[in-house]
């Protein structure tokens, strides 16, 4: 069940020419159940190229109204993903700060 939802999602993503889901090798079902409650999956496919590709274009998914809560996201290691929520904290703080500096250019000046 879980690699035919696989093959469904990489056939959205992918362009008309190819085949990626055909490179699945594997699909695993991570945590455990519990009801109402989604699990995330861990596939493994057979070629680093297949996975770029299904990288490059998985914003595909956002204009697919039947897989639009479903994420494809980089499997990290703890240093990489570490890295990631640095860089997504400092991006979040300059975007408050850029905010609040506009705020006082704007309300000043009418």
């Amino acid at each position: 069940m879980e690699r035919e939802l696989v093959k469904t999602i990489i056939k959205q993503v992918q362009d008309s020419t190819q085949e990626l889901e055909q490179e699945v090798e594997e699909v695993i079902r991570l945590r455990r159940y519990s009801d109402g409650r989604r699990r995330p999956m861990k596939v493994r496919m057979r070629s680093p190229v297949a996975a770029k590709e299904i990288m490059a274009r998985k914003g595909k998914l956002a204009d697919d109204t039947e897989h639009k809560d479903i994420w494809i996201k980089k499997n990290m290691n703890l240093e990489e993903s570490e890295k990631e929520k640095m860089l997504r904290n400092e991006a979040k703080e300059k975007t408050r700060k850029g905010q609040r500096s506009r705020k006082r250019i704007f309300t000043g000046r009418f």
